[in-house]
């Protein structure tokens, strides 16, 4: 589960309001407890069991891997750690500018004062077990609030009963009243770049890396690509990052991602756009990488981050009637229904938007709706989602491009982050804060943050869109000063439409 996706366009709000999504209960018939089984311990999994218990049902979780799932265990949580050391590198390269030395005692040379190395082995080790500990975490929590939990592989044999492979092989069959698929999904592979977790390697596999790669090809510029390459490059390694669009982050925001490329240029990385890569072979002590044009790129390893695949193929979804699109997710609704009865599913393995966040409120949401509470239907409008890369993009609301396609009339205003005084203390140069308000009403729409922490500063902006405040309710909130929030107050207020007597 990536940090971040494009999303399809949300609802577009084009005057204020104060109310929420309209609520909906379920069929008077719905069960108001009973017999729940979860297939995927992830946070849509997790989450659901949680939910379905606080209901009264009886819920088992079926995990082949970990509690947590991938967004624990390979993705998200080990992704963010090993970033967040990434980016104290990042901060540690800008000490001489706000006038910090190092102490001279013990150094072999100037040059080793201003070095900072990295222990991959030992951050590793790091990223490893914190992930370890969130997944203790999450089983402990389950267990305390009665949640049956059981290691193995769950298939569906109909819509009230699923199979459950153990580890020593041995299948039992649970009894279901309802069902919620939560397998989440895998990283894409190329038939001729298959990953041998050495050289040649997905997301899931870096963590086992004891060493910092020479010269690392990262394939693909999209959000999960462009993070581990932006990280990398401040870890100490040469990065050759191969797009095969016309910039990096194709999806995003444009104005943040020719900043984000810019950064990336600056910091010493290869760019390579418009290059896409079709085959990766091992050499003698590294990788060459074949792009569809014959050129090729030499490295030491190989990142391939070309998407991922739904996990939804051979675990009975399509013999007990369950609708896949072509692509192979799972069709849902707005509450996470599937076309057959009592079967929902969450998360990644059904497209909606691969966030670990969207993924747990499908999954509240499903079995409140299965188990007889209200409930209110999914709305993307007002998701936030965080790019981490250094400088972060957290984006809000309809996307510009988006808003430009349908002829919306709005404004925008948008300030760097460089005038922010405390962006000045701090040495931050590279950011911004962008807004778009309807011309008509002044409603927020959405809006982009791009600067440190800006998957903390985006909360404001969400939560103007998700109740449908106007600009001028923005910037009539008071912010600290200094403080990187103090730019969100000045956009909103350069949004300001003058009333006409």
């Amino acid at each position: 589960m990536t940090s971040h996706a494009p999303a399809a366009a949300p609802d577009e709000p084009t005057a204020p309001a104060t109310t929420a999504a309209s609520t909906v209960r379920p069929a008077p018939d719905a069960p108001s407890a009973g017999r729940v089984v979860v297939v995927g311990g992830g946070p849509g999994g997790y989450e659901a069991a949680l939910v379905a218990r606080r209901l009264g049902a009886h819920v088992t979780v079926v995990e082949r891997a970990g509690l947590g799932g991938s967004a624990v265990l390979t993705d998200v949580v080990p992704s963010k750690t090993l970033i967040a050391t990434a980016e104290w590198m990042t901060i540690a390269d800008r000490a001489p500018e706000l006038g910090i030395r190092t102490d001279a005692v013990g150094a072999d040379s100037p040059a080793d004062l201003l070095r900072h190395r990295i222990d991959l082995g030992a951050v590793n080790a790091r990223v490893r077990t914190l992930a370890a500990a969130q997944s203790d975490d999450i089983r402990a929590r389950l267990a305390r609030e009665g949640v049956d939990i059981v290691a193995g592989t769950g298939r569906l044999l109909d819509p009230e009963h699923v199979a459950v492979t153990e580890g020593d092989g041995r299948e039992r069959v649970l009894d279901a009243d309802v069902v919620l698929v939560a397998t989440g999904a895998t990283p894409r592979v190329l038939p001729d770049a298959r990953p041998d977790g050495e050289r040649i390697l997905t997301w899931t596999q870096l963590y086992d890396l004891t060493e910092l790669p020479e010269r690392l090809v990262v394939v693909g510029s999209g959000v999960t690509g462009a993070e581990f390459a932006g990280a990398y490059t401040s870890l100490g390694a040469d990065v050759v990052l191969v797009s095969s669009r016309d910039r990096v982050l194709p999806g995003e925001d444009a104005d943040a991602a020719e900043l984000i490329e810019r950064v990336f240029r600056q910091r010493g990385m290869t760019v390579m756009s418009r290059s896409r890569a079709s085959s990766a072979r091992r050499t003698a002590d590294g990788v060459v990488v074949t792009l569809e044009d014959g050129r090729t790129v030499e490295g030491s390893h190989v990142l391939f981050a070309v998407g991922s695949v739904p996990t939804t193929r051979g675990i009975g979804l399509e013999e007990a009637g369950v609708r896949l699109t072509p692509s192979g997710h799972v069709e849902v609704d707005k509450v996470s229904r599937t076309n057959v009865r009592g079967v929902y599913a969450a998360g990644d393995c059904t497209g909606v938007l691969p966030l670990a966040s969207v993924a747990a409120t499908q999954g509240r949401i499903a079995m409140s709706h299965a188990l007889g509470d209200a409930v209110r239907p999914l709305q993307l409008r007002g998701i936030s989602a965080n790019i981490f890369t250094a400088p972060e993009i957290a984006t809000v609301g309809v996307p510009e491009s988006v808003l430009k396609e349908r002829g919306t009339h709005y404004r925008t205003s948008m300030l760097p982050l460089s005038r922010n005084p405390r962006a000045k203390m701090l040495g931050v140069r590279d950011g911004f804060i962008k807004l778009f308000a309807h011309a008509g009403t002044g409603t927020v729409l959405g809006g982009v943050v791009v600067g440190p922490r800006a998957s903390e500063s985006v909360f404001p902006l969400t939560l103007a869109v998700t109740h449908r405040l106007t600009a001028d309710q923005v910037a009539d909130a008071s912010t600290v000063y200094p403080s990187m929030s103090g730019t969100i107050g000045e956009v909103a207020r350069m949004l300001h439409q003058r009333t006409e007597d």
